[in-house]
């Protein structure tokens, strides 16, 4: 009987990234994408170009309604250093500084630069890529996992990596199903709330200010007295918001 596989659910960065891992240390690897498309968020990220990382960062640049703790376990299980030069290394993808953004895009300024050495890396790696399939549940089945298709079919998977986003873009596969997965097997899941939105103005009035950034706070949503709550960033102003994203 052939090894059962570790299953990874939703093919964008993270999903990619772990099916890469997987399939390197030598496990049979099955990622599903739900849509026909992998890695849709990744080509409108950064106006099409991909903001792949910060040049800086820690876990005080980063709020959350989450575990504080869990925050600081992330950044020290794989450090910023060190993602940086997995990209560049290992996924022969060099970067480049934004000064003004302080953000590493690719040298192409192509966020399809980005898909396609993750994909590339999947397929080497020996991970199996199968689209247009969507997980509608799992449920434990001995030492493994159902994985319960929309079809109505079943996978099954000696460990499950469940890597669907949140719900910023659900056209791209970030609707949130995910998340309803992992409260259906009685996991705790942090309230959602938009972290990014553009700020509506009429063209006439905003006109002159088009092409333009700023720096900008605003209090956090749920913040209260005995909690500042409050994010920075830079606000931008223009005709087309999806060049905002730098």
């Amino acid at each position: 009987m052939s090894e059962a596989p570790v299953v990874v659910i939703g093919a964008g960065a993270a999903g990619l990234t772990a099916a890469i891992f997987a399939a390197q240390r030598g496990r049979p690897t099955l990622l599903l994408e739900g849509t026909q498309k992998p890695g849709q968020k990744i080509l409108i990220s950064g106006g099409g170009r991909c903001n792949v990382l910060p040049s800086k960062a820690g876990p005080g640049d980063f709020h959350t309604d989450g575990s504080p703790n869990t925050l600081r376990k992330i950044f020290a299980a794989w450090p910023l250093g060190q993602v940086k030069r997995w990209f560049e290394e290992d996924l022969r993808m060099p970067l480049a500084l934004e000064e003004e953004s302080g953000k590493l895009f690719p040298v192409s300024n192509r966020a399809r630069t980005v898909l396609d050495a993750l994909l590339g890396a999947a397929e080497a790696a020996g991970a199996e890529l199968r689209l247009g399939t969507r997980v509608v549940g799992l449920e434990p089945v001995g030492e493994g996992w159902a994985v319960r298709l929309e079809s109505g079919a079943r996978l099954y998977a000696a460990r499950v990596i469940l890597a669907t986003g949140g719900l910023s873009v659900p056209s791209t596969g970030s609707d949130g199903a995910g998340l309803s997965i992992a409260r259906d097997l009685g996991h705790k899941t942090v309230p959602t709330y938009p972290a990014l939105t553009p700020a509506s103005r009429s063209r006439k009035r905003g006109s002159a200010c088009r092409g333009r950034t700023a720096r900008a706070s605003s209090p956090t949503a749920g913040a209260s007295s005995s909690r500042t709550g409050v994010t920075a960033g830079r606000s931008c102003s223009t005709s087309r918001m999806r060049r905002c994203a730098r």
